[in-house]
């Protein structure tokens, strides 16, 4: 339920926004690209600490329920804390690019 529902405000935010990337080069079209990248850029790190949280939560309280298995846990945490940082990674080269390479710009 959880990430179905973060499935839908995430393609919705990005609807809301596409316009934003095929509008002309005024001065008000860039502010607006610029308000829009840094909140795109926000909600990712925002939603990638939080994922990284409760991933650290999960492995903490692994390792004290079976203290045996805190090799297998502490691997499987870094490789996925290093995938949920790769989604923040992303999300700032996209932003990156609307800023200074905007192909949408004339």
């Amino acid at each position: 339920m959880r990430k179905a529902l973060m499935t839908a405000l995430n393609t919705a935010a990005l609807l809301a926004l596409a316009s934003v990337a095929f509008a002309a080069g005024d001065p008000a079209v860039i502010a607006t690209i610029s308000w829009a990248t840094a909140l795109a850029q926000a909600i990712a790190a925002a939603f990638c600490g939080l994922g990284m949280g409760l991933a650290i939560k999960a492995a903490c309280e692994g390792t004290a329920r079976n203290p045996e298995a805190s090799g297998k846990i502490t691997v499987t945490l870094i490789l996925g804390l290093a995938f949920l940082e790769s989604l923040a990674i992303y999300g700032l080269v996209i932003n990156l690019i609307l800023l200074f390479a905007n192909p949408y710009m004339g």
